[in-house]
C-alpha cells in the first residue's frame, strides 16, 4: 500500500484561514450598515436587532423577502468587477419589502463560490454593505460556503434575505387601490438584474466586445451591463411619510422586475381593475434598444423580459399625483405620469395592434394591465 498525504480541511480544498481573511477585509464596510439597534457583532453565530420599537405600533406585521442576483454575476465575473453586484442584491431583496410599505430592519447575505479569494469575497460584502448602509438596513449576518468539487475555484453564486415592518393599518396593495388612482412610474438606472440570460445570449450571438465603447452608453457595454441596481426604499418610505397612506395617499407599490411592466404592475391591483400604461410616455434607455436590435427581439418579447426603463411604480390617488411626482424628482429619480387605474375588463382580446393587456401573472388573479401605443427610442 503506498503512504498517503494525511487529510485535512485545507487539503480538501477548503481554506478555513482565507475566510478568516474575508471576514477581516469586510467587517469594517459591514459594521457601518450597523445602528443603535444591532446588539450582535461580526463573527458571531446569530445576528440580533433589538425590536422595542415594534412594542409602540399597534399590530406590527412582518414582511421577508429572499433573492438573488442571477446570471448578471457573469458579467461581474467576465469583467473582474465585483464590488458592484452586491447592490443588486440588495435591491432585489429590500425594495421587495418596501412594496407592502414596510420599513427594513434587517438583512443578511449568502455566499457559495468554488474557492475563497478574500479580497474577491470582501469586494462583494462591501458592495451589499455600502448599499445597506444607503437604504438604512443593518447587514447583520451572513455565510461564505466554500464548495471544491461542485463549483469551479473562480465560480461564485450570491443570496440575500431581509425582514421588515409595517403596522397593519399601513399595508399597501390591491385592496387600496380605486378606479380613477394615478400611476407614477420612477426610472430605472438600466437592465437593473432582471432578462440576464437573454441578454447574455444576445451578447454571445451577436459576437458583441463587453471591453467594446458604445457611443449610445458613453462607455464600454461590459460597464453598462454592469450597472447596478437603482435602490427605491428610501424614496418609497418617503412616498409614505409625504402622502400618507389612505383613500388620497399612496395606495400601492409595484417593483418591477422578472416579467417585466404588465406583469409586476398586474400583482398589484384587485380583480375587476385595470390599469392603463401609455407606452409612449417616457424614452426607452438607450441598453434596452440595443438588446432589441441586437437579438432581433420583439418588443412584445423585450417588455415581457427586462423593465425597460421603469423600475418601480407608485398607485396614488389622483389628487396626490403631483405631490407623488416632486417627491421622487426631490430625490434624485426621474419620474412621470405612466397611466392610470379605470373599471374596464382588460381581459378581451384587442384587434388593434398598438394594444397588449397582461393579467394573471406570477400565480397571482389580481387585475388587468392593457399596454396602449408604441415605445419612443432615443
Amino acid at each position: 500500500m503506498s503512504e498517503q498525504t494525511p487529510l485535512d480541511y485545507a487539503s480538501a480544498g477548503v481554506d478555513t484561514a482565507a475566510g478568516d481573511r474575508a471576514v477581516e477585509l469586510m467587517k469594517s464596510a459591514v459594521s457601518r450598515t450597523h445602528d443603535s439597534t444591532v446588539l450582535s457583532a461580526t463573527g458571531g453565530f446569530a445576528g440580533m436587532v433589538d425590536a422595542s420599537a415594534l412594542l409602540g405600533m399597534r399590530r406590527p406585521l412582518l414582511a421577508t423577502s429572499t433573492d438573488g442576483v442571477g446570471t448578471k454575476i457573469a458579467i461581474a465575473q467576465a469583467l473582474g468587477v465585483h464590488d458592484t453586484i452586491g447592490q443588486d442584491l440588495v435591491g432585489m431583496v429590500v425594495d421587495d419589502i418596501v412594496v407592502v410599505g414596510a420599513r427594513p430592519v434587517l438583512m443578511t447575505d449568502y455566499i457559495a463560490c468554488g474557492k475563497v479569494i478574500p479580497e474577491r469575497i470582501a469586494a462583494i460584502v462591501t458592495g451589499i454593505a455600502r448599499a445597506c448602509e444607503a437604504v438604512g438596513c443593518p447587514l447583520v449576518g451572513g455565510e461564505t460556503a466554500e464548495h471544491p468539487g461542485l463549483m469551479a475555484p473562480e465560480d461564485y453564486d450570491i443570496a440575500g434575505a431581509a425582514t421588515g415592518v409595517v403596522d397593519a393599518d399601513l399595508v399597501l396593495g390591491p385592496q387600496r387601490v380605486r378606479a380613477g388612482d394615478v400611476l407614477v412610474a420612477m426610472a430605472s438606472s438600466g437592465l437593473h438584474s432582471n432578462g440576464y440570460s437573454l441578454v447574455r445570449r444576445v451578447v454571445e450571438l451577436s459576437g458583441a466586445d463587453l471591453g467594446h465603447e458604445v457611443e449610445a452608453f458613453g462607455r464600454t457595454l461590459g460597464e453598462e451591463l454592469l450597472e447596478p441596481t437603482r435602490l427605491y426604499t428610501k424614496v418609497c418610505l418617503d412616498l409614505v411619510e409625504a402622502l400618507g397612506v389612505g383613500e388620497d395617499g399612496l395606495h400601492a407599490l409595484s417593483h418591477v422586475t422578472g416579467g417585466g411592466l404588465g406583469a409586476n404592475l398586474a400583482r398589484v391591483l384587485p380583480v375587476g381593475l385595470g390599469a392603463r400604461v401609455e407606452r409612449g410616455s417616457w424614452v426607452v434607455p438607450a441598453v434596452f434598444d440595443w438588446v432589441r436590435r441586437s437579438g432581433r427581439i420583439s418588443w412584445e418579447a423585450l417588455e415581457d423580459s427586462l423593465n425597460l426603463g421603469v423600475g418601480m411604480v407608485a398607485v396614488v390617488g389622483a389628487d396626490a399625483a403631483e405631490e407623488a411626482l416632486a417627491t421622487v424628482r426631490g430625490a434624485g429619480i426621474d419620474a412621470w405620469v405612466l397611466g392610470d387605474v379605470d373599471e374596464g375588463d382588460h381581459g378581451l382580446s384587442r384587434a388593434e395592434t398598438d394594444i397588449r393587456t397582461v393579467s394573471g401573472t406570477k400565480g397571482v388573479q389580481g387585475g388587468s394591465v392593457e399596454l396602449h401605443g408604441t415605445y419612443l427610442t432615443a
